[in-house]
């Protein structure tokens, strides 16, 4: 095994278990009703508490591809797009501690955050 394919399971081990615990986090009763009112006016076409539950198994079973040999470069894919997907939502509650509790990183964290996450599930696809 050479360096970079290391480096690869490293990173795809780490990031396997972070999306599994946070996807898990969907479905814990406070966390989800804080998850549910970060959800954008705009975007509540469906439920909210409906997208939160959607949002947690898709980040479970990508957390899951990542470590499946055949699901992995769909999965890494799939979690950068759904990473850009959420990322309204976070924009909207950013810096609103007072409503959002922890979830409501502040703007530019925020955005570091999601592109250095959006670089490793791509850097787990190649």
């Amino acid at each position: 095994m050479t360096l970079f394919e290391t480096a690869q399971l490293i990173v795809r081990i780490l990031l396997a278990a972070v999306f599994v615990a946070m996807g898990a986090l969907h479905f814990v009763p406070g966390p989800a009703r804080g998850m549910a009112a970060m959800i954008p006016p705009a975007l509540r076409i469906v439920s909210p508490r409906t997208l939160v539950a959607v949002t947690g198994l898709c980040e479970i079973a990508g957390g899951i591809g990542l470590l499946v040999p055949a699901a992995r470069v769909a999965a890494a894919i799939c979690l950068a797009v759904f990473l850009v997907a959420v990322f309204p939502a976070n924009a909207y509650a950013a810096g609103k501690t007072d409503r959002f509790g922890v979830f409501a990183t502040p703007l530019v964290p925020r955005a570091i955050l999601q592109v250095v996450l959006i670089a490793a599930c791509l850097f787990c696809a190649i």
